[in-house]
């Protein structure tokens, strides 16, 4: 493991409240599963991964960029979910967690991104080969749907037949939210190359940019003071930027271990320490 403190500076306020200061708790708050997906491509050039900018009025990560993503909905953990790819079992051994837990957080991956950038990662069940077929005004609608907790995405499966393929995500990382942060999450990150036919648009309410970087690039514009990233995006994004293609980000072969951030006072100012398997 490796300790490193990553300074808040300027991010001070959109990870410790606007007034630059957290209530005191009797105990943390609890974490809820969340998952994020790195979305890659390198067909107009060098590698580039999808992020968006979170809208300045969210309660959690303010006009942080970050990758689509988001926590598990209950509705996730539908058995009847159409699967395929590895199983939830084998999912559940690369991640060290139940299956339940296993299934609701590649299923949540999977929708997430779908609700946030229209990129689905499915295919008809008749054959797994083809890109799913959805008019773009379905597409819209369904996740419209999806976000107003209307529908289950296990029923949009079943209703258009099409089927989760679960083998076109790579597990990268596993983060939990500081025990002194009023909203908490577990999450897992993946990565994913964009489907051939399909390009995402960032067409989410919780965000108010879209936009492709390359991984050097957005470490720079952070270094800068351009954007601003939370600790597990910064690392996400080193890590992505020591390859050049789609084909090298998913083969990265990464240490994994559950990391969680504590805040410290440093000679430099405020940090959030980690330590780095």
């Amino acid at each position: 493991m490796a300790q490193r403190d990553f300074l808040l500076g300027s991010m001070r306020e959109a990870l410790l409240g606007l007034d630059g200061e957290r209530p005191a708790r009797s105990e943390p708050a609890p974490t809820k599963l969340a998952s994020t997906v790195m979305l890659v491509r390198d067909d107009e050039g060098p590698l580039e991964v999808f992020m968006l900018r979170r809208v300045s009025s969210m309660a959690f990560a303010p006009s942080m960029h970050v990758f689509p993503g988001g926590g598990v909905d209950r509705r996730d953990a539908e058995d009847e979910l159409p699967w395929a790819g590895p199983a939830v079992e084998e999912w559940a051994e690369t991640m060290d967690t139940d299956d339940a837990s296993a299934r609701m957080l590649v299923a949540a991956a999977v929708r997430e991104i779908f609700e946030e950038t229209g990129v689905l990662l499915a295919s008809p069940v008749s054959d797994e080969d083809q890109p799913p077929e959805l008019d773009r005004e379905v597409a819209a609608d369904l996740r419209a749907r999806l976000v107003a907790h209307e529908v289950g995405f296990g029923q949009v499966l079943l209703e258009h037949r099409l089927v989760l393929r679960s083998d076109l995500l790579r597990y990268r990382a596993h983060w939990i939210t500081p025990e002194a942060e009023p909203r908490r999450y577990d999450t897992r990150f993946f990565i994913a190359a964009v489907p051939e036919g399909q390009d995402p648009d960032g067409e989410t309410s919780e965000a108010d940019r879209s936009e492709w970087l390359r991984p050097d690039a957005a470490v720079a514009a952070f270094e800068d003071g351009d954007v601003m990233l939370m600790p597990p995006t910064l690392v996400a994004l080193e890590q992505l930027a020591e390859v050049s293609t789609v084909s090298g980000a998913l083969a990265q072969d990464l240490p994994i271990a559950p990391v969680m951030p504590q805040l410290v006072e440093t000679e430099a100012g405020p940090a959030m320490r980690a330590q780095l398997p």
